[in-house]
């Protein structure tokens, strides 16, 4: 389950040049992970945070566009959108905060949490999370599971409805994006796939690459950055 910051970006601009991705200092880089899309997502961990928060880094052919953080139970701790500059974090308070033990415990898992931004708009976020089996992708093993997620205003109006697939692994105590549909207050609604191709170690070719390898031929890319949670 994942907050979403959508964006449709036009491809026809000159990419970004390739470089090597490094993390902020007192962080470290853990894994590259090039997904559909057009995207590749940078994971690393600092020593500074909490035990167990773990932060991602979104690049597309423009560059970085997204950053995030969430908790050991992969819960949305902030978000700043870099295209738009705005930073959501999570309220401490919440009826049911998302929990990743319970999900890989129970099978399923509800949440209903608010967020708020540094612009002062609060959104309530309220869904549930199914798990509905296993895969393999690029040698990792991961849990499929099914979401859905309604977002309102502080006024409680529907403001976007999405569900869709996503993928757990439990190593890394993490969720990944997959193939969703999302119809906001206008009615206009969106398919996206920012499933994962690749995971990409220390050591091996493309890790900390900024370049996105996937679905880049696309004329026009409808992007979803889920903070994986």
């Amino acid at each position: 389950m994942g907050q979403g910051i959508c964006l449709i970006l036009a491809l026809g601009a000159a990419p970004a040049v390739a470089a090597e991705w490094k993390a902020p200092q007192g962080c470290r880089l853990e894994m590259t992970v090039q997904q559909r899309s057009c995207t590749v997502a940078q994971h690393y961990r600092c020593e500074a945070d909490a035990p167990g928060d773990q932060w991602v880094a979104y690049f597309t052919q423009d560059g970085l566009v997204s950053q995030s953080r969430i908790d050991a139970e992969t819960r949305w701790m902030e978000s700043t959108d870099l295209v738009s500059g705005i930073t959501d974090r999570l309220d401490p308070e919440a009826r049911d905060h998302a929990s990743l033990s319970t999900l890989l415990k129970t099978g399923s898992d509800d949440f209903d949490f608010w967020t708020q931004s540094d612009t002062g708009e609060r959104l309530r976020h309220i869904g549930r999370d199914d798990m509905t089996g296993t895969v393999e992708i690029d040698g990792e093993t991961l849990d499929t599971t099914r979401f859905t997620l309604r977002t309102f205003a502080e006024t409680g109006e529907l403001l976007i409805e999405r569900s869709g697939t996503q993928f757990v692994s439990r190593s890394l105590g993490r969720f990944f994006g997959g193939v969703e549909t999302s119809t906001d207050w206008t009615g206009e609604t969106q398919e996206t796939d920012d499933s994962p191709m690749r995971f990409i170690r220390p050591g091996e070719p493309g890790f900390g690459s900024t370049t996105p390898d996937y679905d880049c031929n696309m004329q026009m890319v409808g992007l979803t950055f889920r903070i994986p949670a």
